[in-house]
């Protein structure tokens, strides 16, 4: 049975994750759950009374419970058929139990001749068709993330510790209140505010989380049983099977669905339904099942939830039935021919409160990262608002932002970000008008200075004309852009895959490295030029630029605004370090 039926992909867009559903849309989720559930508490395990008592004693001590006299007969029967009294004592429980299976049973078991008939195939086939509902529902939450799943479930039965969770470790909140202390003195005080939480729930709590993992556990291993090794083993079809072939599957199938006692809660329905759905559509979102007149939800018709519902009550009914008729510990005693067996509890779900710990630990660690992230962002675009005295920074068009995961992702973008919006927004209009004469016409006495200046000057007026045939070569179709696409796409053995994609994202970072540090030496060789020209103030004139009267006379105010422009080409190496340690810090976290 699949529980991706036609009617459930014509639900509405969802918008969100299951785990950004607010908690308290969760809670009304699950109130209106349970007014449409019709959900039993009947154990699906139903045990007799007369299976409960002394036949699940061994052998030798029922043997030995027996009346004198019926020890004396079996002695006797021993000396006849050359076996032991207990021996023959067994055969005959055997064979009381065989006869009551035929008698009340009829069509599951030949126990004269250990066969499974096929009533056992049919009823079998079914518990494997409703064992696959809750197969898919797994398949889409628990077994994908486990810590998100029990997140999910742990806001229904412990919603109190969920809400002092999200609340009370949410980072901003805690700057608010922690204005002086390190970012990562704050994470982990946020780790040691989680620990106290988790010191708050509840006894109760405890057991309806760990009885939901249980049964998760339970569920998943009767899912995920080998139904069809059992299933092939009966000859022609819906023929017979001997309980010789197949006794030690159906017995850890017996513990499986001897440890599925208990129905599983409604939260821990509510939680696998809500997983179901969001994986419905690309965008998943959720309501509350039933707030609109029509029914209809965020996450699609209220009809969903029910007809979801519907299907796990019909499973449980099914598996509860299934334990009602065939009564396989019985079978299972005869095939064994050991009136002592008795199916055992399987272990599972115990790990639950480590693996919400640690799930936990990670949420909050990634709302820190994110949260720092954030900040460092904001520090860098209050810095190039800064520079650049609040005009919009340029970017590479082909690099990755953090809105365009599409892009190439060039390390360096952000620096040579940075040094583009300087180039189109500070060298061009405010620099190069003075720099310009003054390389074309500048008296240097010393040649070294002259070619010196004029190597940095050149430097920096190719500089945008260098980063914009990087931003070419990173595009889809430029050399770098097309290398990584292709590498991406490689069938090659995944190790290989992952050199080519490193080796075409390493060629570009170190030709956008080159250009960062072309232009780190030439603003130091233009700024070491020009502060000596301004020394010129101190009475060296001629020392590094001949004509300096010249240059007075055309350009007002020369020497002031030289030093002026000294000054901005110290700030935009200054400001350059300040991106580069934030572009670190922000990949660090």
């Amino acid at each position: 049975m699949d529980i991706y039926s036609g009617d459930m992909l014509e639900m509405d867009t969802l918008e969100r994750l299951a785990t950004n559903l607010p908690l308290d849309e969760r809670q009304k989720m699950f109130e209106k759950l349970q007014a449409l559930s019709n959900l039993s508490a009947e154990s699906l395990y139903p045990v007799p009374a007369n299976e409960k008592t002394g036949s699940v004693l061994p052998v030798e001590k029922q043997y030995a419970a027996l009346p004198w006299y019926y020890r004396l007969f079996y002695f006797v029967l021993s000396i006849l058929k050359n076996k032991t009294p207990r021996q023959i004592f067994m055969d005959a429980q055997i064979g009381k139990l065989g006869r009551r299976v035929d008698t009340e049973y009829p069509g599951f078991y030949d126990y004269r001749n250990g066969l499974l008939l096929p009533n056992f195939n049919r009823l079998l086939a079914a518990l494997k068709e409703d064992a696959r509902f809750f197969f898919d529902a797994l398949d889409i939450s628990v077994n994908r993330d486990r810590g998100d799943f029990y997140s999910f479930l742990g806001s229904l039965e412990m919603p109190e510790v969920h809400r002092a969770l999200e609340a009370e470790t949410e980072p901003g909140k805690l700057r608010i209140k922690n204005p002086d202390i390190p970012d990562s003195e704050l994470r982990q005080s946020a780790l040691r505010i989680m620990e106290e939480i988790f010191t708050r729930i509840t006894e109760t709590q405890r057991t309806a989380m760990y009885r939901d993992a249980r049964s998760l556990y339970c569920l998943k291993e009767l899912a995920s049983f080998l139904y069809d090794r059992v299933l092939l083993a009966f000859s022609s079809g819906e023929g017979t099977c001997s309980i010789k072939v197949v006794k030690e599957m159906l017995g850890s199938l017996n513990n499986i669905l001897f440890s599925l006692k208990d129905p599983p809660s409604l939260a821990l329905l509510e939680s696998l339904f809500i997983f179901i759905l969001q994986e419905q559509t690309p965008k998943p979102a959720f309501g509350v099942p039933g707030n609109a007149g029509n029914g209809s939800t965020a996450f699609g018709d209220s009809r969903e939830i029910q007809r979801l519902l519907g299907r796990a009550e019909g499973a449980l009914a099914n598996i509860r039935n299934f334990n009602r008729r065939l009564p396989l510990t019985l079978i299972l005693k005869c095939g064994n021919r050991d009136i002592s067996y008795y199916p055992r509890q399987i272990s599972g779900g115990e790990d639950w409160y480590t693996v919400y710990r640690d799930y936990w630990r990670r949420h909050i660690t990634a709302r820190f990262t994110a949260y720092l992230k954030e900040r460092r962002r904001e520090e860098l675009g209050e810095i190039h608002r800064k520079f650049f005295s609040g005009a919009e920074t340029p970017r590479m068009a082909n690099a990755a932002g953090d809105n365009d995961t599409e892009g190439f992702p060039l390390g360096a973008a952000q620096s040579l970000s940075f040094l583009l919006g300087f180039y189109k927004l500070v060298f061009v209009p405010e620099i190069n008008p003075l720099l310009l004469p003054l390389v074309a016409e500048g008296g240097f006495t010393n040649k070294e200075n002259r070619v010196e200046f004029s190597g940095g000057y050149n430097d920096l007026a190719k500089l945008g004309t260098d980063i914009q045939s990087l931003d070419e070569k990173i595009a889809a179709g430029g050399i770098y852009g097309e290398r990584y696409a292709q590498a991406r796409q490689d069938m090659s053995a995944l190790p290989i895959k992952r050199r080519k994609i490193q080796l075409a994202l390493e060629d570009a970072e170190e030709e956008g490295r080159q250009i960062i540090e072309r232009a780190r030496l030439a603003i130091d060789a233009v700024v070491n030029i020009i502060t000596g020209i301004v020394k010129n103030e101190t009475g060296k004139r001629g020392d590094y630029l001949s004509n300096l009267t010249l240059f007075e006379a055309k350009f007002p105010d020369f020497l002031a605004r030289l030093r002026e422009i000294g000054e901005r080409l110290k700030e935009t190496l200054s400001t350059l370090d300040g991106v580069a340690a934030l572009k670190a810090e922000i990949e660090r976290n």
